[in-house]
């Protein structure tokens, strides 16, 4: 008979072991559901009666779990005073949570071990305790039990308290909104190795429901996306909903099925329906089968993404925001999720500082500014101070070759920009100066100072420049000059009168990426005026590669045109991943105090467009413009044929 018993338990063992190569239910078994065991205390030893037949029961890394109904199937480790599941303890009498306790004990005193008993949060027993250790297993379960239920009153407690703060989970449910997924934001973590993450993906993740000492685990299924976060619901729950949740993905209590396993964690089903299921591995391998899972090195890769090359102390180049037209040198004070906050070397408090991330076009390597011909401050102090030291030029961001032999900008040619001081509005200018490398200086027509002193830099490639015409074919509201009184504005018109011609139209960059956002998808952006802030917002148009981006509480003039492929741009939960903190949407009652503050930075930031008028309608062309001049009017789509022309083709707002 025992060597038949033998014989089973080698083929139960090789089957399982064939079955558990599969991966994806590795770790998931059942076994006989009158598997009984026992406990036993150092001063006395007193039988447990058997577990009832209707717990579930898993296997998990080749441990039989049960899930207790509050006092049956505890056991408390004699050396380190763990209380935990019994099957799961070490040994045949289950006095020891693991091997190491058990030799612990062998090797050290009996006082030492009952100065360990029963420690709760890292306290020292107290004499109660003490007490509690020598009486009966059945005694010590019921103080168990009698302390679980306290700290579950407190938790009700506690849970009634309202907590003020923001929720994307909350936001997104109660609106029916969707997020722009992560896979557009190629700059942020995991932007590029997202990878086919999407609803119906399983994972690991802890199980809240449940009454354990200890730390236990479910599978859940992704019900909803929302840029880094997931709304997930157990397995088991169906079509119900009472107990989903929003996490990020990317934290560190996510993990692919399977990890469980591998590391020796419990999995327990919630205690809402451990009452539906008799046998939880066919449920499992049934509801499992074919389904996907995060790929095994997912939290490796997302530890990886989150690595950033700018450190503390590197001096850069950055613009001066006080004057436009020139750069400054600036420390790298801090970095948080890619954005650096960066004080100006002369700032004495510390105070004077910029943000921006570290592929913004707005920061250089030292030397960069000579390099190109650009205007730059120098630094009163003369030698850099002890531990700061000069960013290499491999980390910043490189921008495309260009080749400014042939027909290229020149100056006095007219464009339109989105005005960096203004980035609601899109502009008449003026190409004031060509520097090297494919920079220009530009300078907003009607507003400029008389020093030239707030033209801004901007390179050929650059998304936020657009030859004549553009807006007008988009029907995006064109800002004329201030004082230009010939409205509606043709820029016809406006070339004759100021004997100008148009930047031609090839040298702007025309290429429009796929990337994947569209209206109405929420994000989190860098309010451009006040850069240190992350908001929550919504794209609200969309022209080719062109974003609107709205802030949510905010009036519509505070929008921000934004490229596709900007770095201020974050998925939904990327401050919470990352640490920055988010500006929540405006409520409604604080919406006007706060607008009118904001006004007033606002303009003290740009007093120059005052005097600006805006128009109310956008009219299409009445007259035909100079075939030559206006070329990419007419016919564009057919001297490009690889699809970018419809960068110059009306599009629908």
């Amino acid at each position: 008979m025992e060597n038949t018993k033998d014989l089973t338990e080698h083929t139960s063992r090789a089957e399982r072991k064939r079955r558990d190569s599969f991966g994806m239910f590795d770790g998931y078994d059942s076994c006989s559901e009158d598997t009984s065991s026992s406990s036993s205390s150092d001063e006395s030893e007193e039988e447990v009666a058997p577990l009832p037949s209707s717990l579930p029961i898993i296997k998990n890394n080749g441990q039989v779990y049960t899930y207790p109904d509050g006092k049956s199937g505890m056991a408390t480790c004699e050396m380190c005073g763990m209380v935990g599941v019994r099957d799961a303890f070490y040994s045949k009498t289950k006095r020891f949570c693991s091997v190491s306790c058990s030799r612990s004990y062998s090797s050290n005193s009996k006082k030492a071990s009952i100065l360990a008993r029963l420690q709760v949060a890292g306290k020292p027993p107290t004499k109660k305790a003490k007490v509690l250790q020598k009486q009966p297993l059945v005694a010590k379960l019921a103080a168990y039990a009698q302390y679980q239920a306290t700290l579950q009153n407190q938790a009700k407690t506690k849970a009634a308290v309202p907590v003020e703060g923001f929720s994307w989970g909350n936001y997104i449910n109660s609106n029916s909104f969707t997020a722009a997924p992560v896979t557009c934001f190629k700059h942020a973590p995991m932007g590029t190795c997202w990878g086919d993450i999407s609803e119906g993906v399983r994972v690991e993740v802890p199980n809240t429901d449940c009454s354990l000492p200890t730390k236990v685990f479910w599978i859940a299924g992704i019900v909803k996306l929302a840029g880094y976060n997931a709304l997930l619901r157990y397995e088991g729950f169906e079509n119900d909903s009472s107990l989903d949740f929003w996490c990020n993905v990317c934290g560190s209590d996510i993990h692919p099925v399977g990890w469980c396993a591998t590391s020796g964690k419990p999995l327990v089903p919630p205690r809402t329906i451990q009452h539906k299921y008799t046998n939880w591995k066919a449920f499992l391998v049934k509801r499992l089968t074919g389904a996907k899972t995060l790929p095994p090195d997912f939290s490796q890769k997302v530890s990886e993404s989150m690595q950033y090359p700018f450190k503390t102390s590197m001096r850069v180049e950055v613009v001066d925001k006080t004057h436009l037209c020139r750069t400054r040198v600036a420390v790298v004070e801090s970095v948080i999720g890619g954005r650096l906050r960066l004080v100006y070397e002369e700032s004495e408090d510390k105070n004077d500082d910029f943000w921006c991330h570290m592929y913004s076009p707005l920061i250089h390597h030292i030397g960069w500014s000579r390099s190109i011909g650009h205007r730059f401050k120098r630094s009163d102090i003369t030698k850099k101070q002890d531990g700061h030291f000069d960013a290499p030029p491999h980390l910043f961001m490189k921008v495309k070759e260009v080749d400014a032999a042939g027909e290229w900008f020149k100056e006095g040619m007219k464009l339109e920009a989105i005005d960096p001081l203004n980035l609601s509005a899109i502009c008449v200018a003026t190409i004031r100066k060509v520097l090297a490398d494919g920079y220009l200086m530009i300078g907003i027509d009607g507003s400029e100072a008389a020093d030239g002193s707030d033209w801004f830099c901007y390179h050929a490639t650059s998304p936020s420049i657009f030859p004549v015409g553009f807006c007008e074919i988009n029907m995006i509201e064109l800002t004329p000059p201030r004082g230009y009184a010939k409205l509606p504005f043709k820029w016809f018109d406006y070339l004759r009168e100021t004997d100008s011609i148009a930047a031609p139209v090839k040298l702007f960059n025309k290429e429009v990426p796929n990337h994947g956002f569209h209206v109405g998808m929420k994000l989190e952006a860098v309010d451009l005026m006040e850069p240190r802030l992350v908001c929550v917002a919504t794209v609200t148009r969309i022209i080719h590669r062109l974003l609107r981006i709205h802030f949510d509480g905010w009036e519509d003039e505070y929008d921000q045109w934004v490229d596709c492929e900007s770095p201020d741009l974050y998925p939904v939960g990327w401050c919470q991943l990352t640490g920055y903190q988010l500006q929540p949407p405006a409520p409604q009652s604080s919406r006007d105090s706060q607008s009118s503050s904001s006004k007033q930075k606002k303009k003290a930031k740009s007093q120059q467009y005052k005097g600006h008028k805006k128009m109310t309608s956008l009219q299409l062309k009445e007259e035909l413009l100079d075939g030559e001049e206006y070329s990419f009017l007419q016919g564009a789509s057919d001297q490009e044929s690889n699809g970018s022309a419809s960068y110059y083709i009306k599009q629908e707002p």
